[in-house]
């Protein structure tokens, strides 16, 4: 259908605002300081467009947000944190009418490097046009940007001399605009507009925030944040002495110690005594969202079962309130540890590998499955209500400092039935680790995917294969200053 412009803020995306994008720059790709400046200055920001100088505001924002923050933090965090806060801001009507066309660019407001991943990854648009940051020669950004208003020759470079081209701003605009691109500009509303097509979804994202900071919530984050740091460092002493409390008052020490909310669905088993081969464990398979899910089925059932962990940070291990056995990632070392610890007893293990927030499965390791015929099923789904305990990359000690920062979080737990042999017999350990994915997945209702753990690090780094910095290498200095600084 030949070519389409498109503007971002307020056609594709709902918000015109871009502020709370900028905010989330400042805190993922440097800390809660910058932040606390930002949100400081939001006021003066909307005086400036309230009196028409939208473009100083812009401006104003992009400094405070950038300026002396390394080029490639603020690209790994346009990667890997912004595509889910611009697809939860998604009108879909309008990407519906965008993708209709052959050629599509989006035009933007922001800096480029901001929206492109988002923009060609999961809207397959062609062409971003935005405003380019100026970086020095030492990698840092100096919170200035270059090409600002030179939209028109750029889009005509794209497009061809003479070519014809459509744009459309948002559907709610009543009045036609002034538009210096091209003479052939058409003003197209995406009301009513029905189409089957849909944008590929986030399955994978990083960073702390689970909200996006506009500025009420980012307000709200700003002021719990030295009260969570207190409250997160009491917890985890807590963490610690619990080892004495009395055994009559565990059933509240989610509550009073890391103040999570559990709600069950289904009937917590009573595991049998016995299986038909692997051992006398009974092996509990769930999905995996964060490092505090054998805790807390270990605390449903009311026993201490040792849980099965890929990567977990000493810390966190030190302070589990159960026992945890390190896996190797070598298949035949793993299968020798489990078999003998099921012999033991029983034991919780996550086949995805690694946590996925979005409601999605990943692909499930067959390993289980060639252990032991005594499998019971339990889906997860985990809501936090300011921070996500566990990121992709930083210093992985912090993971539960964030988690017990939250005033609450939420766990939902389905108990599935235990597997019986009429349904799992003649299936091949893949079939079985397929059929238990697709179980967990109708019971959640998420999708079920083939993607791997290998396959998220890739995603979130750059689609080449390049795996973010492991966090052997990352300062534990920095890490703590991001909290407190």
């Amino acid at each position: 259908m030949g070519t389409v412009v498109v503007d971002l803020e307020g056609s594709i995306l709902k918000d015109p605002d871009p502020f709370a994008y900028f905010m989330l720059i400042a805190f993922e790709a440097s800390g809660p300081t910058r932040f606390g400046i930002l949100l400081l200055f939001w006021p003066i920001i909307r005086l400036l467009e309230i009196l028409g100088r939208k473009d100083v505001g812009l401006k104003l924002m992009i400094f405070i947000a950038v300026v002396g923050v390394r080029i490639s933090e603020i690209e790994y965090v346009s990667r890997a944190v912004l595509p889910k806060f611009y697809m939860d801001d998604l009108d879909l009507g309008a990407f519906r009418l965008f993708s209709r066309y052959d050629k599509k660019v989006v035009v933007t407001k922001t800096p480029r490097v901001m929206v492109e991943r988002f923009v060609m990854d999961h809207l397959i648009a062609d062409k971003v046009i935005g405003s380019e940051l100026v970086v020095n020669r030492f990698g840092f950004a100096t919170g200035l940007v270059k090409d600002v208003g030179l939209f028109s020759g750029r889009i005509s470079e794209f497009v061809g001399e003479g070519e014809a081209w459509f744009h459309f701003n948002c559907a709610t605009s009543k009045e036609p605009q002034n538009q210096p691109m091209s003479s052939t500009v058409t003003q197209i509303s995406s009301e009513n507009y029905h189409d089957t097509n849909n944008p590929l979804p986030v399955i994978f994202h990083d960073g702390r925030l689970a909200k996006k900071p506009k500025p009420f919530i980012a307000l709200l984050i700003t002021l719990w944040l030295p009260i969570g740091i207190i409250i997160g460092i009491t917890r985890m002493i807590f963490l610690l002495i619990r080892l004495f409390i009395p055994k009559g008052v565990i059933p509240y020490e989610n509550i009073l110690v890391v103040g999570t909310y559990i709600k069950v669905k289904g009937t917590p088993p009573l595991p049998p005594n016995h299986s038909s081969r692997g051992g006398g464990g009974v092996l509990f398979v769930c999905n995996h969202r964060t490092f505090g899910d054998p805790v807390i089925l270990s605390h449903l059932l009311h026993t201490k079962i040792k849980a099965v962990t890929y990567s977990l940070s000493r810390i966190t291990e030190f302070l589990s309130p159960m026992p945890t056995m390190q896996l190797t990632r070598n298949r035949h070392v793993d299968a020798e540890k489990i078999k003998k610890e099921l012999a033991k007893g029983h034991l919780v293990i996550c086949p995805e590998g690694t946590t996925c927030r979005e409601p999605f499965l990943l692909r499930f390791s067959a390993l289980f499955a060639e252990l032991t015929d005594q499998i019971i099923p339990v889906g997860l789904i985990f809501r936090p209500l300011f921070f996500h305990p566990t990121t992709a990359r930083g210093w992985k000690s912090l993971d539960l400092m964030f988690y017990c920062m939250n005033p609450i979080t939420i766990y939902e737990v389905t108990f599935l039935n235990k597997l019986e042999n009429e349904v799992i017999l003649g299936k091949n350990s893949y079939q079985i680790a397929n059929y238990v994915q697709s179980l967990l997945g109708e019971t959640l209702g998420f999708t079920c995917t083939t993607y791997t753990r290998k396959d998220k690090y890739r995603i979130l780094a750059n689609n080449d294969g390049i795996v973010p910095l492991p966090s052997a290498k990352i300062s534990w200095w920095n890490s703590i200053a991001k909290i407190l600084f």
